[in-house]
C-alpha cells in the first residue's frame, strides 16, 4: 500500500510534468526562450496561439486536480492538502526542467477546485471578469486568487467543520504563493510594461454578459427579498394574530408582536448570504464598468454608470454592520433584563429606518445601472480602442 510519503513523492511527479514545455517542442518552439520564458499557459497562448494556452492550462489543472483527488480518497482531507501541495510545488520547480517551472496558477485551480469547488467557481468568475475588463492575466490571477482565498476564509468563519479550516489555510497559502510568483508582474503592471492581450469582440462581450448579469441578479435578489419575500413574511405572521391557525402551539396567546418577533428571526439569517451574494455582484460589476469607462463611445455615460455602481457597493458596504447591530437589537428586546431590553427598544427604531433607507438606496441605485445596460459600449473595439487606457 502507498505511504503518505511515497503519495507525496508521486503528487510531485505528476505536477513536475512540463505540458506547456513539451507542447511547443512538439510543435518546433522551446517556449522558455519565447516571450516571458515561463512554460505556463500564458506564455504558451502568446507563442501558439489562444487555443494551444487553454489546452495546456487544462491540462496544468489536471495536475493539481488528480494528485488532489486521489489523496483525499486514500488518506482524507490532510492527504488531499498534501496532494495539493506537492503538485503544485512539482509545476513551480520540475526536477525535468532544473526547478524552473510556471506560476502554478492553473495547477493551484485544479487542486483547489477538488478541495474547494464553490470558492474556486467563484474565483474562475472574478478572474473572467478581471481578465476581460484589463487583459492581462498576471493581474486577472491575483484578482482571482484573492477572491478565492477571500471566500475560503469566510466559509471557515461561518461553519463548524474543522475541515473548512484547513482548506481556508491551503486556500490562503495558494494565494501567497501566486502572490510571491508574480511579483515582477506587479512592478511591471505599476511600471504600464506589462504584458495585455489585444483587444477582442469576444472580451467585450465576455465584460458586459458578466455586466448585465451580476447587476441584475444584485438587483433582482435584493428587490425581491426587501419587496416581495420579507413583506410577505412580515404580513403572514402578524396576520396570525387575527386568526391564529390551529395547528400553531400556543395560538389562543398568538399576538401581533409575536408575529413580528417569528418573522424577524425567519429573515435574519437570510440576511448573511444576500450580503454576500450583493458584495460578489458589486465587485463584478465594479471591474467591468471600470473597464468601460475606457470604451468608445459615450465615455461620459460610462464613467456615470460607473460612478452609479461604486454609491450602490458603498451602500452594501455600510449597510453590512448596521444590519448585524440591528438583528442585535432585535434579540436584545426580549431580554429579561428589563434594562437591555428597554435600550434595546429605544434604539432599534431608528437604526432600523437607517437600515432601510441604505437598503432602498442600494435597490434604486443597482436598478439605474441595469437601466443602464441599454447603452453599452459597441461590440466591436474602435481602432485605438485597445490603447485608450491600462490598468
Amino acid at each position: 500500500m502507498l505511504s503518505l510519503v511515497g503519495f507525496g513523492v508521486l503528487a510531485y511527479l505528476i505536477g513536475s510534468i512540463p505540458f506547456g514545455y513539451l507542447i511547443a517542442w512538439r510543435r518546433g518552439v522551446d517556449i522558455r526562450t519565447v516571450g516571458s520564458g515561463n512554460i505556463g499557459a500564458t506564455n504558451v497562448a502568446r507563442a501558439l496561439g489562444r487555443k494551444t494556452g487553454v489546452f495546456v492550462f487544462f491540462l496544468d489543472a489536471l495536475k493539481g486536480a488528480i494528485p488532489t483527488a486521489l489523496g483525499q480518497e486514500c488518506f482524507g482531507v490532510d492527504g488531499g492538502m498534501i496532494g495539493a501541495g506537492m503538485a503544485l510545488l512539482g509545476h513551480m520547480f520540475p526536477i525535468w526542467l532544473k526547478f524552473r517551472g510556471g506560476k502554478g496558477v492553473a495547477t493551484g485551480a485544479g487542486a483547489l477546485a477538488v478541495l474547494l469547488p464553490v470558492p474556486v467557481i467563484l474565483g474562475l468568475i472574478v478572474w473572467l471578469a478581471a481578465f476581460s475588463t484589463w487583459r492581462i492575466v498576471s493581474l486577472a490571477s491575483l484578482t482571482g486568487a484573492a477572491t478565492l482565498a477571500g471566500v475560503a476564509v469566510s466559509l471557515a468563519l461561518v461553519s463548524e467543520h474543522r475541515d473548512l479550516d484547513k482548506k481556508a489555510i491551503v486556500a490562503v497559502a495558494a494565494f501567497l504563493v501566486v502572490a510571491v510568483r508574480h511579483a515582477t508582474n506587479m512592478v511591471r503592471i505599476a511600471r504600464g510594461t506589462e504584458n495585455q492581450f489585444s483587444e477582442s469582440a469576444a472580451l467585450r462581450a465576455t465584460a458586459k454578459v458578466i455586466h448585465v448579469l451580476s447587476l441584475s441578479l444584485w438587483f433582482g435578489s435584493n428587490f425581491f427579498f426587501s419587496l416581495i419575500a420579507a413583506v410577505l413574511i412580515f404580513r403572514t405572521w402578524e396576520g396570525y394574530a387575527e386568526d391564529p391557525p390551529t395547528w400553531l402551539p400556543g395560538f389562543s396567546a398568538f399576538t401581533k408582536e409575536t408575529g413580528t418577533r417569528i418573522a424577524g428571526a425567519t429573515v435574519g439569517p437570510i440576511f448573511p448570504f444576500l450580503f454576500a451574494l450583493q458584495g460578489f455582484c458589486s465587485l463584478l460589476a465594479l471591474m467591468t464598468s471600470l473597464g468601460f469607462t475606457r470604451w468608445e463611445p459615450h465615455r461620459r455615460l460610462h464613467r456615470i454608470r460607473f460612478a452609479i455602481v461604486v454609491l450602490a457597493a458603498l451602500t452594501v458596504v455600510a449597510g453590512w454592520p448596521i444590519s448585524r447591530y440591528v438583528s442585535t437589537l432585535r434579540e436584545q428586546r426580549d431580554s429579561r433584563d428589563p434594562s437591555i431590553s428597554a435600550l434595546a427598544k429605544e434604539r432599534f427604531g431608528p437604526w432600523h429606518a437607517v437600515s432601510l433607507f441604505l437598503n432602498f438606496g442600494t435597490i434604486g441605485l443597482t436598478g439605474v445601472a441595469t437601466s443602464l445596460a441599454a447603452f453599452l459600449p459597441p461590440q466591436r473595439p474602435s481602432p485605438d480602442s485597445g490603447n485608450a487606457g491600462s490598468c
